[in-house]
């Protein structure tokens, strides 16, 4: 008997064993045809011709520039998914991407364009983006111009591409060459509090720029300055400092590809010319001109016509954080274009009527993108007799903008109960007639626990970061000791608290910093209830508004926040994830009015999707 209940245990451990195996080669050999389609180029771009695309007089050309691309979404990076999102989007549009030369034709020879013309462009020149994207160009059959530093390739930095890659993208017919410049430095910096920094390499610049408001610049820009404005360089050097950067990319590309690659974009511009002043521009406009065929000179908006200089052309820089409406929403406003949104899942968005702005559905959540300086609105349809609720939200948006709930709403939203985060501060208002009247504000770094600092503090904590950035890279042992013995007084210093009466540090919002918050609310009677990821926010807050009403949603631009890039970005995206809403009777079961959330296979498949996805990246990381 017991060596028979041995056989059995001994097959039953070997019928496990033969499982896991044959579930560990399958995800192996999966992991191995994902690496195969990502690494190697199985097509050839096939150029547009008037055969097979509209052409129609002059309808100028869109261009977008990425900043790089990662597997998943970064806080400047773009995820493979959104950026396939995006040019999907555009390709059903009947978008087909030029090349240079087209637009070189487009200037000099009067050529016309496609109807829908898209010229895109890849910034930074990483070795992930190259990775990462190329299956997509291949997929949508658009080509794209990768920007380069050739400082990178000195240092044979292994996060960028270096020139032998560089000869190989262009192999696969997918990809042409423009350049940022020799490298990204910066010059003129001030922090915040006004002190003066000096000139800082991308590095240092890195470990500051917390620290940071708008008062620097880049290197090409201006005269390298003293703390008072005052120039530290004569004409003849700052001439001879620019026309070194401009001869080494120049030699270095020659060098290493063959050729100095026509397109340029000169970093931080924006100013109508070539640099923030005069002499400075002069100087690089004779080395743009001599070296490059094309230069874009603004950043901001992508539309592009004939009336502009091919010196001066514009690129709009879509974010990580950007759902497919936002870039769409941009890009219809920038050049009057009438265009489809996406909508996403159909079924679940004919339960709501978009009264503003653009609603796509995507799995279990609501993007409700703005209009403009605006805000997009939404009704939930046969929800005009709500009256007690529950409801359950994960709001996603970015922590600058608009996210707001109306409960017991009238048809023309002059009665309402609105539950609303603005900026990072949670509100409760009510309408009955002109004016809404704040009930309840609640900051939430606060019911965070986030810790007050003040403005002494703060600045004391800026000025100890820049001094241990100073220490590190000082270029000399008699440098590094200075800027030590200045870090340890400083740090001796004492600077005044919220407590001892000092004003508090208040910090502008980044249009970057992410927003993630879980929000449930009981309406009852006159007495609503709201937790904020699990805790309590405001307990049986008084309400007036008892007549039942309608449900809606709507986002809005939060203003411009801080940023040093995309300062004419004002198109706002609310995310709204697992809405449900539940009636608030007190019964063991109550009725669901509305669920976004996926159920019975769906869900399933939803699930095993993420947890597919989570795998094949750990595997890209970490392989």
């Amino acid at each position: 008997m017991m060596t028979i209940s041995n056989e059995k245990f001994t097959a039953q451990k070997d019928r496990r064993k033969f499982i896991r195996v044959v579930i560990q080669i399958t995800i192996i050999l999966a992991v191995i045809a994902i690496c195969i389609t990502t690494f190697f180029t199985l097509k050839a771009y096939k150029a547009f011709t008037p055969q097979n695309t509209k052409i129609s007089g002059d309808k100028g050309f869109v261009t977008l520039a990425y900043f790089g691309v990662e597997r998943i979404d970064n806080q400047n990076l773009i995820g493979v998914e959104r950026l396939h999102d995006h040019l999907q989007a555009l390709k059903d549009l009947g978008y087909v991407t030029i090349t240079q030369q087209d637009v070189l034709d487009y200037y000099q020879s009067g050529k016309n364009l496609p109807e829908k013309s898209l010229f895109l462009i890849f910034e930074d020149g990483r070795r992930d983006t190259a990775i990462f994207s190329q299956k997509i160009l291949e997929e949508m059959n658009f080509k794209a111009t990768m920007l380069t530093y050739p400082e990178k390739f000195e240092k044979k930095d292994n996060e960028f591409l270096m020139p032998e890659e560089l000869i190989e993208l262009e192999k696969t017919t997918f990809w042409e060459m423009g350049t940022n410049g020799y490298r990204l430095a910066f010059i003129n910096v001030f922090d915040r509090y006004n002190n003066y920094l000096g000139e800082l390499d991308p590095l240092e610049y890195a470990k500051v720029v917390p620290y940071l408001g708008r008062k620097y610049n880049h290197y090409l820009m201006d005269y390298i300055r003293d703390e008072y404005g005052v120039p530290k360089e004569s004409y003849t050097k700052m001439k001879s400092r620019i026309a070194y950067d401009y001869e080494a990319l120049r030699d270095i590309y020659t060098k290493s590809i063959g050729y100095v690659p026509g397109m340029y974009i000169l970093m931080h511009s924006n100013t109508g010319s070539f640099g923030n002043n005069d002499k400075v521009s002069a100087v690089n406009e004779y080395w743009i001109k001599n070296l490059f065929k094309m230069n874009f000179n603004r950043e901001g908006f992508s539309f592009n016509q004939r009336n502009s200089s091919i010196y001066d052309l514009t690129r709009m820089q879509p974010q990580a954080y950007w759902y497919t409406n936002h870039l769409l929403m941009r890009i219809k406003y920038d050049n009057n274009q009438d265009l489809e949104f996406v909508k996403g899942d159909l079924n679940k968005k004919k339960a709501w009527e978009t009264l503003k702005g653009a609603l796509e559905i995507k799995e279990e959540t609501l993007i409700l993108t703005s209009l403009p300086k605006d805000k997009g609105l939404l009704r939930l349809k046969n929800s005009s007799d709500f009256d007690d609720v529950k409801l359950s939200v994960r709001l996603k948006g970015n922590q600058l903008g608009l996210q707001k709930i109306y409960l017991r709403a009238d048809e023309n939203l002059n009665r309402f109960l609105a539950v609303h985060i603005f900026n990072n501060v949670l509100y409760v208002t009510q309408k009955a007639g002109n004016s809404e009247k704040e009930l309840f504000k609640l900051n939430l770094d606060k019911h965070d626990g986030k810790e007050s600092r003040s403005i002494p503090e703060d600045k004391k904590a800026a000025e100890m970061r820049e001094l241990e950035t100073f220490v590190k890279s000082a270029n000399s042992t008699e440098k590094a000791k200075i800027y030590s013995e200045r870090l340890k007084d400083k740090n001796l210093e004492n600077a005044a608290t919220v407590t001892e009466g000092a004003e508090e540090y208040i910090p502008d919002l980044s249009v970057h910093a992410k927003g993630d918050r879980n929000v449930s609310l009981s309406l009852k009677g006159e007495k609503i209830s709201i937790m904020i990821d699990g805790k309590d926010a405001v307990k049986d807050l008084q309400v007036s508004n008892t007549k039942a009403g309608a449900v809606y949603l709507e986002t809005a631009w939060g203003g411009y926040g801080w940023s040093q890039r995309n300062l004419a970005d004002d198109v706002y995206d609310g995310v709204f994830e697992k809405l449900v809403i539940t009636e608030n009777t007190g019964a063991e079961k109550e009725k669901i009015l509305f669920d976004s959330s996926m159920h019975g296979f769906d869900a399933v498949e939803f699930k095993l999707k993420k947890f597919w996805q989570t795998l094949i990246n750990w595997f890209i990381v970490n392989l």
